[in-house]
C-alpha cells in the first residue's frame, strides 16, 4: 500500500515538473519571439509562425509526458 501511495505522489510530482518546463520553455519562446519582432518587424510572420510551431511541439511533448503520468499513477 505504501508503495502504491509513492509512485502516485511520484507521478503528482512528475505531471507538476512536466507543466513547469513546458511553461517555462513557452514563455522562453514568447519572450524571445517578441524581442525578433521588436528587432526586424518585417520578419513578424515568419518568426510568429516559428514561434507556434515550436509552441505546439512543447504543448505535444508535455501532454505526452502528463498521460505518462497518469498511467504511471494508476497502475
Amino acid at each position: 500500500m505504501e508503495g502504491m501511495a509513492m509512485g502516485i505522489m511520484g507521478a503528482g510530482l512528475g505531471a507538476g515538473l512536466v507543466t513547469l518546463g513546458a511553461a517555462l520553455g513557452i514563455g522562453r519562446i514568447g519572450g524571445s519571439a517578441m524581442e525578433g519582432i521588436a528587432r526586424q518587424p518585417e520578419a513578424s510572420g515568419k518568426i510568429q509562425t516559428a514561434m507556434l510551431i515550436s509552441a505546439a511541439l512543447i504543448e505535444g511533448v508535455a501532454f505526452f509526458n502528463a498521460v505518462i503520468c497518469l498511467l504511471i499513477s494508476l497502475k
